[in-house]
């Protein structure tokens, strides 16, 4: 097993999934856990997600971003794999891909999607945490990391930095982050008396998230905060909220149930998500940053 960056002695206040108060360290233990529970779920987990209409949706907004900002035929860094969809899309669009998680479990399945493909010579997995950054060498053309990966960093300067050494001057860095501010989230769990549990984002420092019985540490950023870290190496291009007016994507019953008036809210999405305010809100957003 690849060996976690260290961060000893440091705390951080937050709430669980649950609402309840916790104070754990930053570091080895937190990572451990957060790599049990994705390597518990890597079998199936294109079952709830990979058939999943709002995932697709903002799946298929990040990779129009990455494709019109960055040249056919680029080499293009993936953070997160998970079980390599967006990897493979990217494959088939012509794009040669280094796809990196820091669960081995994931990497397996996006090397076995690659093969079933026949596309092991455009896509190269590696089990590597974005903790790890520093282990890999090269030149990228662009990089991203969809649906949260980077809300797991244990230190988000730090990832900045890597990002930055590995990319060419620039260079795209687009990111699909969950944000901190998701207004149905908040509505759904404060209309069934959940306070706690509607506010869980607003913790600040890790949070623990339940996913099968496994936890998984992550932090929520607003925008500006995100962007923060990143700012000395990158400048800002564009951001936009996502599923802001569409429910998020484990209300996807609910979107079934109502599918003509979700896709109304989904073009409010397209129109509006990236207005100011409304772009600060939605239950993920989607940031382009450029490298230096």
């Amino acid at each position: 097993m690849d060996r976690p960056c260290k961060l000893e002695g440091r705390r951080a206040v937050g709430f669980t999934s649950t609402g309840r108060r916790h104070s754990a360290p930053i570091g080895d233990a937190q990572l451990l856990e957060t790599q049990r529970a994705f390597d518990s779920v890597a079998a199936d987990y294109d079952g709830p997600r990979g058939n999943n209409e709002l995932i697709q949706r903002m799946r298929i907004t990040l990779w129009d971003t990455v494709h019109s900002g960055v040249p056919a035929g680029a080499r293009l860094l993936d953070l997160g794999c998970g079980t390599g969809i967006d990897a493979v899309e990217f494959a088939q669009r012509g794009f040669h891909v280094v796809a990196t998680d820091w669960s081995a479990r994931m990497v397996e399945r996006t090397r076995a999607r690659a093969a079933s493909a026949g596309l092991q010579s455009r896509v190269t997995a590696a089990h590597l945490g974005v903790q790890q950054l520093d282990r890999l060498d090269g030149e990228f053309d662009g990089i991203y990391s969809n649906f949260g990966p980077l809300n797991c960093a244990p230190d988000l300067r730090a990832v900045a930095v890597e990002c930055a050494r590995l990319l060419r001057p620039g260079g795209r860095l687009v990111c699909t982050v969950i944000g901190r501010i998701c207004p149905w989230e908040l509505g759904h769990y404060a209309l069934r008396g959940r306070f706690r549990r509607a506010g869980v984002r607003i913790a600040r420092g890790p949070t623990a998230v339940s996913m099968n019985h496994e936890t998984i540490w992550t932090h929520y950023y607003l925008p500006r905060e995100f962007y923060a870290a990143f700012a000395e190496h990158f400048s800002l291009q564009s951001y936009r909220g996502l599923s802001l007016f569409m429910p998020p994507p484990y209300l996807v019953g609910y979107y079934r149930r109502r599918r003509r008036w979700c896709e109304r809210l989904g073009r409010l999405d397209d129109r509006l998500g990236g207005l100011p305010l409304l772009r600060d809100m939605g239950d993920h957003f989607l940031i382009v940053l450029r490298r230096r």
